[in-house]
């Protein structure tokens, strides 16, 4: 079998996030892969290679080793090759771009990534534990101390109630910003309140609460200047994605739904100035996204990014070049990248609505442009939506994400 060109997502399927302690990682798994073979109208037999992402299994649960094999083989699934993926917040992502490469080295013609993630637990101080892994546990206060310099403030947020340690860093981050362009805590409230209303539409976010921009505000603080509105919630969840070479494409007789995939880059930052934006890690990758893709950031439709806070999706609108630096706050403060403006962010509620279960968010994410892809997202349906960007990155190296994932995707006939 020869290396394939072009590559399709065929299938997603995802259950409904939330926190659902009598579920089990295998019941959620079983049930997002029969939504997206059900989708893609294949079968168990089709696949022929399986990318399992998971973060916190081995932590929480014990089981430290092959969870996919464990979660997957139940489904039928034999004989077929399977890797597990942890890649931080952006597993899931990294799992499809696995995929997606084993497709492109002609291995087969279908190939499933599939994330799950399960973190309603009674021990939130084994849970606390499992972020705080995702930055340099041999060397923290070292990594405080860049945040800190960064920002610059002098100590940690003084603030009452708990929250994860990547609050703390992304209040970091925002304060950083905050100084340097402007950003107000009103224009991350804007983006919070947006999120929450894109949410009102969607049934498998795990709130569907409309926020206004005052109430965002009043809220409780978790690290200045972030609420809680403004953050994503513990969640369960597990999703599914179902790529495929051409060929497979003519099997299933897939040509009117599928998606290209246009690019996937995966990425790890590079040494800079912890002051210089313009070589984060999503920059980087973006550039290298658009390049890959023949297409440029004024080309896309709607995007889904990576807003474990409303700054994520902030800075990142602007890393890949959806608003001009500086912009991010201003242009959703506009209206720009809300459902109906001038380039929609995160209709499927974000992070902040949807909720965030690590390994399987990234792949949420490509469900959710697959679908305003194929024009069947309802009350919260991009108009002529044919061209879309994702951006999911996870943990902390330095002052950025540890790795991170660009995609883009075209509609049929794009």
């Amino acid at each position: 079998m020869s290396g394939s060109d072009d590559i399709f997502i065929v299938g997603v399927g995802m259950t409904k996030f939330g926190l659902f302690p009598e579920r089990s990682i295998k019941a959620m798994v079983a049930e997002s892969v029969k939504a997206c073979l059900d989708d893609a109208s294949a079968s168990v037999e089709d696949v022929k290679a399986l990318f399992f992402s998971n973060v916190g299994q081995g932590i929480l649960e014990g089981q430290s080793g092959t969870p996919g094999q464990m979660a997957l083989r139940p489904l039928g699934f034999e004989s077929v090759p399977t890797v597990n993926v942890e890649n931080a917040c952006a597993s899931g992502s990294s799992a499809l771009y696995l995929a997606w490469t084993h497709l492109k080295a002609g291995m087969a013609d279908f190939a499933m990534a599939v994330g799950a993630e399960k973190l309603s637990i009674e021990d939130t101080d084994v849970r606390d534990g499992l972020f705080e892994g995702g930055l340099d546990v041999h060397d923290r206060a070292a990594v405080i101390d860049t945040l800190k310099e960064l920002a610059g403030d002098e100590a940690l947020p003084d603030v009452d109630g708990h929250r994860s340690l990547f609050m703390d860093i992304y209040g970091f981050w925002t304060r950083a910003h905050m100084k340097e362009f402007g950003t107000t805590q009103e224009q991350l409230a804007a983006i919070s309140s947006k999120n929450h209303y894109h949410s009102s539409f969607n049934p498998f976010c795990q709130f569907q609460r409309q926020f206004t921009i005052e109430e965002v505000l009043a809220a409780r603080p978790l690290a200045y200047p972030l609420t809680v509105p403004m953050c994503s919630p513990y969640s369960d969840g597990s999703a599914a994605v179902l790529l495929a070479t051409g060929e497979g494409v003519r099997k299933l007789g897939a040509q009117a739904t599928s998606v290209k995939v246009s690019a996937l880059q995966l990425a790890t930052g590079t040494d800079r100035d912890i002051r210089d934006w313009d070589h984060h890690i999503t920059k980087l990758a973006a550039d290298a996204a658009y390049e890959m893709a023949g297409l440029s950031p004024q080309d896309m439709d709607v995007a889904e990014v990576h807003d474990a806070t409303a700054f994520g999706e902030l800075l990142n609108s602007e890393n890949i070049g959806l608003v001009p630096r500086g912009d991010g706050g201003p242009a959703a403060a506009r209206g720009d990248t809300t459902l109906g403006g001038r380039i929609p962010i995160n209709v499927s509620g974000g992070l902040e609505s949807r909720g965030h279960p690590l390994g399987a968010t990234g792949l949420a994410q490509v469900a959710e442009l697959t679908t305003q892809l194929r024009g069947r997202a309802g009350k919260r349906q991009v108009e002529n939506a044919k061209r879309a960007v994702l951006e999911n990155g996870g943990g902390l190296h330095g002052v950025e994400e540890a790795a991170a994932v660009i995609g883009i995707f075209e509609a049929a006939g794009a």
